[in-house]
């Protein structure tokens, strides 16, 4: 999928002409109102700079000074939560796209180094004395079309689309000369001359009435052209006329001497799409090639580890919200294009309902408890009440609604947010193993229901014996996390570290090392872990070098196996002490309302506006 699968929609509160994605109605942001207990609280605010966003007017000169003064108010958070959203969602769209890009430019690389092939193998056949670049060629694969047939593995066409255009964009970025056409320039309707129309208007850059492919070779004869391949880019194959495209390649083959053309075409379904949908006297003149890019589920699984994961943009997503989001995106057959309209209006909703949405902004810095200290101190007082009315910190008993004690719950909500992430990237390296998605192991991880059970149980104090004294300390009760909802996808993960070979778990230990380094505790212990295995490991090889005494144990590198558990088992434990002490659930941390959106319901009604009806709560897996 390319990066500009993002789609365009307007940004609060202008009107999108975007007729295709005509969701501009959800994107408004309305004044949000003030939380029951706060509505009717009154009193002098900290003093801050004001921005009166509306004209003057003769009844409001009739206003007390109060009421004027909160209708100021009013218009400047509301201006501030346009602006944030704004910013939040730029810096979101921005990321995603540098993430899709990354996917596709290995497939993009690998289809260009393509095309310089087929090119110099065109080159090498002509004849060095002639006028014209390519006079007759006596090689009689020359004589067929190059044809890229790239498997999209049944991403759904919007997707297919979007990717051929970043193709196009990256193979000009080459050198190439690229033409991208759609099915609409090989409908019934418009005929051959549709397309070859459209080819001369991207390429030669003029617009005939009566289109002539003599043009398009007149134009490839000329010096500055004829050192570069030409590429045609047809990214929904499968969609066009069958015929028309017949027909197409038909003439081409005719000109193939004078106009070495390279095809390029999406293949949503199968192979052997091509031969359902060409004649054979069509399909005998292409000498194809097959490429394939990444699953839906991969570019899903890089988004969401990019955008909810690597990074906080101020914005998150409750589990049920992420549970409907999934949902959403199996039902649209994988279209990632989908997923992130849906994920933006998300976003859009929960900064026209969260007052304190605002302050999401101030997430994207790298800031500090100070930082927070100085920001909170801005706020009025009714925003502080707003702030500790929040059932996040009612359940945690906050009744001292101070501007400090909201910065280091700012602050600190910061911190557990990036220490579960950190915990399910560690899980989803497991769950590869596997072919687990990230964003099945994201909807569990996210789910307080579980998060609170397993407190719960574990409330005497699982991992107590993490001492940094010695790494045969860290060791729990087997089983003590993976013996409980056993079909769970955490559950499955823990299990599998028990049994990982050796390699693959010296594989595992490097990558949880890059990933816990905000966590200094299970970082070291992580540390802990590979010199065990290293000090394992030599202590086999002491033992098979050691020819003379086969029987007697090495002085260095062996492990007492019964003061010491496995490696494996140690992992494991490590694993659950993880899972038990670090995968907190955003629902579960004091203020989480501020920056994050769990309102499924309101979620749902543009959908349902649609059409679309889904069980947000719906776990039905679907492998693609």
């Amino acid at each position: 999928m390319a990066p500009s699968a993002i789609p365009d929609s307007p940004s609060p509160p202008t009107v999108s002409d975007n007729e295709e994605n005509n969701l501009q109605q959800f994107f408004v942001l309305h004044k949000a109102l003030p939380r029951k207990s706060s509505r009717k609280v009154s009193g002098p605010g900290k003093t801050r700079r004001k921005i009166d966003l509306s004209p003057a007017s003769p009844k409001s000169e009739g206003k007390s000074g109060a009421n004027h003064v909160e209708e100021e108010d009013d218009c400047y958070y509301e201006q501030l939560r346009v602006e944030a959203f704004n910013a939040v969602w730029s810096e979101i769209e921005t990321k995603i796209k540098d993430v899709l890009r990354e996917i596709n430019i290995s497939a993009f690389d690998e289809v260009h180094r393509w095309v310089c092939e087929c090119f110099s193998t065109i080159k090498s056949s002509g004849t060095p004395e002639a006028v014209r670049p390519y006079p007759l060629v006596t090689d009689i694969n020359c004589k067929q079309i190059f044809t890229a047939l790239v498997l999209t593995k049944n991403i759904e066409f919007v997707d297919d689309l979007l990717t051929f255009e970043e193709l196009g964009l990256h193979l000009k970025s080459k050198g190439c000369h690229v033409a991208n056409l759609s099915s609409l320039d090989f409908s019934a309707k418009n005929g051959i001359g549709g397309c070859l129309r459209s080819l001369l208007r991207q390429l030669v850059m003029v617009s005939l009435d009566a289109p002539d492919i003599a043009v398009l070779a007149s134009w490839y004869s000329e010096q500055e052209n004829y050192n570069n391949p030409s590429v045609v880019i047809i990214g929904d194959m499968e969609r066009c006329s069958g015929s028309v495209l017949a027909e197409f390649i038909l003439m081409l083959r005719e000109w193939v001497v004078k106009i070495p053309i390279i095809l390029v075409m999406g293949v949503a379904t199968t192979i052997d799409a091509p031969r359902n949908l060409l004649p054979s006297n069509a399909l005998k003149h292409l000498c194809p090639f097959k490429f394939s890019l990444g699953s839906p589920y991969e570019r899903m699984d890089a988004i969401v580890e990019a955008v909810l994961l690597k990074t906080c943009f101020g914005f998150n997503v409750g589990h049920k919200v992420v549970f409907f989001l999934r949902n959403y995106f199996q039902r649209q057959d994988g279209t990632v294009t989908s997923f992130i309209k849906a994920f933006k209006i998300a976003c859009a909703k929960h900064f026209s309902t969260e007052p304190l949405s605002f302050l999401c902004r101030d997430l994207l810095n790298d800031d500090s408890e100070g930082f927070w200290s100085e920001k909170c101190a801005l706020l009025p007082e009714v925003m502080l009440k707003n702030a500790f009315s929040f059932p996040s910190c009612q359940r945690c008993k906050m009744t001292e609604g101070t501007s400090e004690n909201l910065a280091s719950g700012l602050f600190e909500l910061k911190k557990l947010q990036k220490n579960w992430s950190s915990v399910v990237l560690c899980l989803h390296e497991v769950g590869k193993f596997q072919k687990m998605h990230l964003l099945d192991i994201v909807c569990e991880a996210l789910d307080p229901a579980t998060y609170n059970k397993n407190a719960s149980d574990n409330h005497l104090g699982i991992g107590n014996g993490f001492s940094k004294s010695s790494p045969s300390d860290c060791c729990l009760h087997a089983g003590q996390y993976s013996g409980k909802s056993k079909g769970g996808i955490i559950s499955q993960v823990v299990r599998r570290v028990r049994d990982l070979p050796v390699a693959l778990l010296s594989q595992l230990l490097n990558i949880w090392r890059k990933h816990t380094k905000g966590i200094s505790e299970i970082h070291d212990k992580v540390k802990e872990l590979q010199s065990m295995l290293k000090f394992e490991d030599n202590g086999k090889s002491l033992k098979q070098d050691s020819k003379d005494t086969p029987k007697r144990p090495s002085s260095r590198g062996t492990m007492n196996m019964e003061d010491k558990k496995t490696v494996n088992e140690k992992s494991a434990t490590l694993m659950e002490y993880m899972i038990v002490n670090y995968l907190q659930p955003i629902e579960c941390i004091p203020f989480h309302e501020i920056i994050c959106f769990k309102n499924v319901e309101l979620l749902q009604s543009p959908f349902h506006s649609m059409g679309i009806f889904l069980d947000p709560l719906s776990v039905s897996s679907r492998t693609m």
